[in-house]
């Protein structure tokens, strides 16, 4: 029997990959360094482990991870949040005898990059916006020159910090933060797609495009409505096959009233995407690299974190008028925290976001980021171990 260490179980994605792995009867282990009950309390999870913050003890990260995946015997290491970076910067510090499903370093950095990753797009036959590195908020308003643009930090995560600029750049305009570069970017009007793949050495071997129909705060997603869309596709099979890509790899998209996909941004992780395949679907197969053909996820049933539907997702919908609509959505999605045999990660996350409450208030910083603190990284320099 193989065993598959996840790491990251704090998010619904390493659930729903969990899950898969023990449908295909594998050994399920997973890891974080912060309150993971979401994941950790699943049936599909054989043991959970905890670990040092990848951030503040990237060493002791890694040699805990090192331990695990010896002391159990790992297959596959999983990672599935931003603990990739640090994974993959120090991953001969591992066990070679487990794949690690993480590209090179120096690849990664160039696709965390908001600015790089559009430099490597171009050619692989989508549109890519025009967009420039800007240090100040009067390079920007040059650069744009009264044009519709955005804003965005170029190393960051769930669109927190995006600013958005349809009528071209006020006057009142705050000055640029957060002590990095930042990007701007032309501005392209139309409907937010989002694309997950699964690839190993250029090859393209899992894929799904989904709507992200309704967010928190236009950051995360927590209902994802699928909609395969073959002019993305076309453009990740050439991508990862350019960089031969070997991983998770995912993408943000504008569709323009022509129909044409422009791509902004990718993220080299896991994200929602992952849930929108069927049941059963041969992820883990795909995860190791198998020789198979593209799993595609198509246009299957909508999924939905339903306790985050419920709650902000409703109170949304009842704001803006738009009550009827949400009862539809509601009616034709299926939770993904919630399913039949595996009732308690509703629990577990109920847990989770007390614990990350509790470390809000102590650092005096938003839930979110107390949820994602211990794993960003924003381009910095790793040192050797």
């Amino acid at each position: 029997m193989a065993n598959v260490l996840i790491l990251g179980p704090r998010a619904p994605a390493a659930l729903e990959l969990a899950r898969s792995f023990a449908h295909a009867a594998w050994t399920v282990h997973v890891a974080d360094s912060v309150s993971c009950r979401l994941g950790a309390w699943s049936n599909a999870v054989f043991r959970a482990h905890r670990l040092p913050s990848p951030r503040g003890d990237a060493a002791g990260f890694v040699a805990a991870l090192s331990r695990i995946a010896a002391a159990q015997r790992i297959d596959l290491i999983v990672p599935t949040c931003e603990e990739v970076f640090t994974v993959s910067r120090y991953r001969q510090a591992l066990p070679r005898s487990v794949r690690v499903l993480a590209d090179d370093f120096d690849t990664l950095r160039a696709l965390h990059s908001k600015r790089r990753f559009l430099e490597l797009a171009r050619d692989c036959g989508a549109r890519v916006p025009d967009s420039a590195a800007v240090t100040s908020m009067q390079q920007a308003r040059d650069w744009a020159g009264g044009a519709p643009l955005v804003l965005k930090p170029e190393y960051s995560r769930f669109g927190v910090h995006v600013r958005l600029y349809p009528d071209g750049l006020p006057t009142d305009a705050p000055p640029l933060g957060l002590g990095q570069t930042w990007v701007a970017q032309r501005f392209h009007a139309g409907t937010e797609l989002c694309s997950y793949g699964i690839a190993d050495r250029g090859r393209l071997l899992a894929h799904a495009v989904y709507r992200p129909a309704y967010r928190l705060a236009r950051s995360s997603s927590f209902y994802f409505d699928p909609q395969p869309t073959p002019a993305i596709r076309a453009f990740v099979e050439r991508f990862v096959a350019k960089l031969g890509f070997s991983g998770q790899i995912s993408f943000d998209w504008i569709v323009g009233e022509d129909g044409v996909p422009t791509v902004l941004e990718c993220n080299p992780r896991a994200v929602s995407g992952v849930h929108v395949f069927v049941p059963g679907a041969p992820l883990p197969a795909a995860l190791m690299g198998a020789d198979m053909a593209c799993v595609d996820a198509g246009a299957g049933r909508a999924r939905m974190i339903a306790p985050i539907m419920l709650g902000p997702g409703l109170a949304q919908a009842l704001r803006d008028g738009r009550g009827a609509r949400w009862r539809r959505d509601w009616a034709r999605a299926e939770d993904v925290l919630s399913v039949r045999g595996d009732p308690a990660p509703p629990l577990g996350a109920l847990v989770d976001v007390a614990a990350y409450a509790g470390v809000a208030l102590r650092r005096g910083c938003s839930l979110r980021e107390a949820a994602t603190r211990d794993i960003e990284w924003d381009g910095e320099d790793l040192p050797e171990l």
